[in-house]
């Protein structure tokens, strides 16, 4: 437990920081399974599009630093492959 009043801070604004990254972790989850679901479902526009949408959570995940920047394209470029896959 925090005995200064500046760790006592620094608690709080890491406790605020987990939470918000929990939060875009989450989202870039949910995002690359409704792609999956969709390449399962074999529509080729659904699965496009949303691949457009997971591919902006995924990136902005990426920039605010949630994710590192090779990850990001790593999960990207599979999902992409598998959207093209279906034609």
């Amino acid at each position: 437990m925090a005995n200064h009043k500046s760790a006592e801070k620094r608690a709080r604004q890491s406790e605020k920081r987990r939470m918000r990254n929990a939060s875009a972790r989450s989202r870039v989850k949910t995002a690359v399974k409704a792609t999956l679901a969709s390449v399962e479902g074999k529509d080729a526009e659904k699965s496009h599009e949303v691949l457009l949408d997971t591919t902006k959570v995924i990136a902005k995940a990426a920039a605010k630093g949630i994710l590192h920047k090779k990850t990001a394209a790593r999960k990207i470029s599979r999902l992409t492959k598998k959207v093209n896959a279906l034609g």
